[in-house]
């Protein structure tokens, strides 16, 4: 007769729960769906602080791990610690096993932050954006407004802008609150004239109904006026986050030729994102492996991404094109939307949940 196979302790069950649930939730955020929060305003009002929403690995194509020494469930650093939650003693090459689509002209999307070296790809930091222009796209911005391929873009409905609001008489929360402006979007200005703030066309419209409200200005930049920080060289072309290009985006397999402009344009990229060991830009040459390259042909695609609240967000005006390999996945949709500025019984926006993200 057979031993009676030895039952599992109680502690030993958990534990044997605690792994499959630790190794299921690993998956299914690698495979499949990656919860992420929304936590600056750089997207309202398409996406508001405190939602909270889906980010699909499946529409592009999940992205194999680079960095697959890590601790599970982390990101960068292990929880409530500065200690990396990772090792790059072992880095495997980019692969992005087949997705049902591409990323397409105005899809939100979450990828890594191009900037942030210190850490491998596919641990920087997430962003999310709008691709506004996509590889091949020439994207150009007249006074605020995107021009693709030489036409007007589609824009989405609620984006924001910044304003200067003249009053006449000083303005509460309550007052702004009526209009969908909460206390983060808007700031007096010192001598109490009025306010600085970010707001929707509508939300403009209905304000300079009111009364208490002598005018309303889009603060724009003026053509012409070059901004240092903005990409690739805002200052040499006199670009700025409201007048800029135009830019073509670079595509994979397209080759251009490497004369002065387009080394001032595009050098910075195929020096940080294109896989090189062994490059370096001298003035308006571009070497690699010690040759002067006279052209050079794309590894990857790029897209240029945009934040809807157009005059509250860091994006690819500022820091250029995100490269293909650091694409995370599409913004699908909310589950769960929280308004910090609100009580506990009217927190939840329950007009978000489960919405799709468009």
């Amino acid at each position: 007769m057979s031993q009676e196979k030895k039952k599992k302790s109680a502690a030993r069950e958990w534990v044997d729960a605690l792994l499959f649930a630790v190794i299921a939730a690993s998956l299914i955020r690698w495979l499949l769906l990656e919860p992420f929060t929304i936590p600056t305003a750089s997207m309202e009002k398409s996406l508001l602080v405190g939602d909270f929403l889906f980010v699909s690995k499946m529409h592009y194509g999940t992205r194999v791990p680079k960095t697959i020494l890590q601790v599970p469930l982390t990101h960068q650093k292990i929880w409530g610690t500065e200690i990396p939650s990772y090792s790059e003693a072992v880095q495997l090459p980019y692969y992005r096993l087949p997705g049902f689509t591409s990323i397409k002209r105005n899809d939100v999307v979450v990828f890594n932050y191009p900037e942030e070296f210190q850490y491998p790809v596919d641990l920087k930091t997430n962003y999310i954006k709008r691709a506004v222009a996509v590889p091949g796209d020439v994207i150009e911005i007249r006074e605020a407004r995107i021009f693709i391929n030489g036409e007007p873009a589609e824009t989405p409905e609620e984006m924001q802008f910044s304003y200067d609001v003249m009053t006449n008489r000083p303005l509460n929360a309550e007052f702004f609150d009526r209009y969908g402006i909460n206390p983060d979007s808007y700031f007096p200005f010192q001598d109490n004239s009025g306010y600085f703030i970010f707001a929707t066309d509508e939300m403009v419209s209905e304000l300079e109904k009111s009364p208490a409200i002598a005018s309303v200005t889009k603060r724009l930049n003026r053509p012409g006026q070059g901004d240092p920080n903005i990409f690739p060289d805002g200052a040499y072309y006199n670009w700025n986050k409201d007048n800029f290009g135009p830019l073509e985006i670079p595509a994979e397999g397209q080759t251009i030729t490497l004369n002065e402009d387009n080394v001032r344009r595009y050098g910075y990229t195929i020096e940080k994102f294109e896989g090189h060991e062994d490059i370096n830009i001298d003035g308006n040459e571009l070497f690699i492996d010690g040759e002067k390259q006279e052209s050079y042909t794309f590894q990857q695609n790029y897209y240029f991404m945009m934040g809807d609240n157009r005059h509250d967000s860091l994006d690819s005006r500022f820091w250029g094109f995100v490269p293909e390999d650091h694409v995370v996945g599409k913004a699908w949709f909310l589950w769960l939307s929280l308004e910090k500025h609100k009580s506990m019984f009217n927190k939840i926006r329950w007009s978000r949940f489960f919405k799709s993200i468009e």
